[in-house]
């Protein structure tokens, strides 16, 4: 597929498809429960996010009518220049060509990847879990409708409906054109993705992120923090899961104490370091190899540090380059913090919930990028593109 729709075409298909959307809501919702009855699985992450119901459709709505009202990324004019001997020099976005995107669980992605890889002028691959399989066929099946009202072939949006081992296949030797992958998974999917893929591919890994309590914290500011970043949504890859507190924070121990009352009232399973020995409710670190896990789960780590430097230090070598926080009332510190921390997004005194393409202004995302190149973090319309050079001349040779 060679030419790349008009923005108008663009936009009605993805108009439409808010309103087959709207139309056929409970349709989604009953293949979805199909799906759900089939998971036979205890990953709690995994339920979460395979569960489709009124909110996520109505998120799925809102998704679509933004991409619709969103300026067109393709053919935006990044660079100009006029040559001495008169050619006129221009850098403008392009699309990529064909996007393969390979998730588990989500059907949500299935909407909005896909909708994101469209209006960016890209034909799109999608290969989902076999856990939601149902949901994505309800979904791509309006895709193809919104894709037909408006007299546009259906092959720009095509569901692989492939096992471990014909994915693997395709990945090695596809039989068409690819031009880009985007894994949206775990550690296993992505390293299985890398492994077999001969085209390049946007890693969207790990999350395992950090808080780190500097001793200038306010304490109240802090275990909201915490708690946010935990058990507002523990499927999710901006989830907080490892804490560090400064040894010289004042009224330390009050401090950690009404941390540990206050997630085990949230049912998170604390673990701690040395420091935190004295207390029953937390179990004792058996393996250093926890800091860097993410858990996806309740479950948490707490440990002491000895300062900030030592804290960057930890981040560094354990997270996965998602995000990181620091709570200080210090803004030097912070500024220190953030310029240091080798992570797609840092904060100071808000919750890593935030590292979400919509809440960052991009209005809906592809993925989170840790990797640096070609974006880092929060994948949106206006990252989806590469870039194409333009030159106008009137005869010049060289």
């Amino acid at each position: 597929m060679n030419t790349v729709l008009d923005i108008s075409e663009r936009n009605a298909v993805l108009k439409k498809m808010a309103a087959l959307i709207a139309e056929h809501k409970d349709t989604i919702i009953e293949a979805n429960k199909s799906d759900l009855n089939s998971y036979s699985g205890d990953d709690l992450a995994m339920r979460d996010r395979l569960k489709v119901d009124g909110s996520k459709i109505d998120t799925m709505i809102v998704s679509l009518e933004q991409l619709a009202s969103q300026e067109d990324p393709v053919g935006v004019e990044r660079f100009r220049f006029t040559h001495d001997n008169g050619m006129q020099v221009y850098n403008k976005t392009a699309s990529f060509g064909t996007v393969l995107i390979i998730y588990e669980s989500r059907p949500d992605v299935t909407v909005e990847a896909a909708g994101i890889a469209f209006k960016s002028g890209n034909k799109i691959l999608l290969k989902g879990g076999k856990e939601s399989l149902q949901s994505n066929l309800a979904i791509v099946k309006l895709w193809h409708q919104a894709l037909k009202d408006n007299n546009i072939s259906s092959d720009w949006i095509e569901y692989l409906n492939y096992n471990r081992n014909e994915t693997q296949s395709f990945l090695e030797k596809p039989t068409q054109n690819v031009d880009l992958i985007i894994p949206r998974g775990g550690e296993k999917l992505i390293a299985f993705v890398k492994k077999h893929a001969t085209c390049p591919v946007i890693v969207s890994g790990r999350g395992n992120n950090f808080v780190y309590v500097h001793k200038e914290a306010d304490r109240a500011l802090a275990l909201d923090n915490i708690i946010n970043g935990k058990t507002d949504k523990i499927s999710a890859c901006n989830a907080v899961d490892k804490v560090l507190i400064d040894k010289n924070l004042p009224n330390k121990e009050d401090f950690v104490k009404n941390l540990i009352i206050t997630l085990k009232n949230f049912n998170v399973e604390i673990l701690g370091d040395a420091s935190l020995s004295k207390y029953d409710e937390v179990a004792q670190i058996s393996n250093p190899n926890i800091w860097e896990e993410e858990f996806l789960d309740y479950k948490i780590v707490i440990g002491e540090i000895e300062n900030a430097p030592e804290a960057v230090s930890k981040i560094n070598k354990f997270s996965g380059g998602h995000s990181a926080a620091i709570i200080t009332r210090n803004q030097k510190e912070a500024e220190s913090f953030m310029a240091s921390v080798d992570c797609a997004a840092v904060y100071h005194n808000a919750s890593t919930r935030f590292t979400d393409g919509f809440q960052l202004g991009l209005g809906g995302e592809l993925a989170i990028s840790t990797d640096k190149l070609h974006q880092r973090g929060p994948i949106g319309l206006q990252h989806l593109v590469t870039n194409k050079w333009y030159i106008h001349g009137d005869g010049q040779i060289r």
